[in-house]
């Protein structure tokens, strides 16, 4: 199933999103045991994304052939378990956390590619708020031992279509304008298994699936 489930998203993949640009798909491994892990990567999967430090510290030795991904909230005092072990941090949501996060990364001698988290509207969520969000990357931007990447969004549970059309093309006029500043910007993180094709229709460049690849949770 896990095979099949990745050949058909990757097929899909082949045409890339609305500019034809290439589309990262980022296998969602909440709760996966390593066994399924690997069997996507087997499968073709070259990316895969943790959403809990714990997890992504236990599974971290027996996982290969991928790049690693930190998709969920971040704590500043868990920051330590992800350094040197990310190709992208996802869910930087405050300056407090990239500061950390710049901070860890100049003591080990690397810097981590991070995307700035950008919040749609959802009180229970993290992330800067849309009206902020172009301060923060330019604030950000120069820290030392970060590099920001892009920017990541979750749409809104509850958005209809034009909603979520309309937030999308919101983000990806974000993308743009940092982009056309910054050549390190390359990735709009926006798309889980309820909406990867509408993210992808208004400009999303990777995508982060659980569901879609590896079934229902038990």
């Amino acid at each position: 199933m896990i095979e099949q489930n990745v050949a058909a998203i990757l097929k899909e993949l082949e045409a890339g999103n609305c500019f034809h640009e290439p589309v990262t798909l980022v296998a969602a491994t909440k709760t996966r045991t390593a066994e399924e892990i690997n069997r996507a990567i087997n499968a073709g999967v070259t990316d895969v994304g943790e959403n809990r430090v714990q997890e992504f510290t236990a599974k971290y030795g027996e996982v290969g052939g991928a790049r690693r991904h930190f998709i969920g909230r971040l704590q500043t005092n868990k920051v330590k378990y992800l350094i040197g072990k990310t190709f992208l941090i996802h869910s930087v949501d405050r300056d407090e956390l990239a500061a950390t996060i710049a901070r860890l990364s100049l003591k080990a001698g690397t810097v981590t590619d991070i995307l700035l988290e950008v919040n749609l509207g959802e009180e229970s969520k993290g992330g800067y708020p849309l009206a902020d969000a172009f301060a923060a990357y330019e604030r950000l931007k120069t820290t030392s031992g970060i590099c920001v990447r892009g920017f990541m969004a979750m749409l809104p549970l509850g958005a209809n279509e034009a909603q979520a059309g309309n937030l999308c093309d919101t983000m990806r006029a974000l993308y743009e304008k940092a982009r056309e500043r910054d050549d390190k910007i390359q990735y709009l993180s926006m798309g889980m298994s309820s909406d990867w094709r509408l993210c992808l229709a208004h400009g999303s460049n990777m995508i982060r699936l659980g569901t879609s690849v590896f079934g229902e949770r038990n």
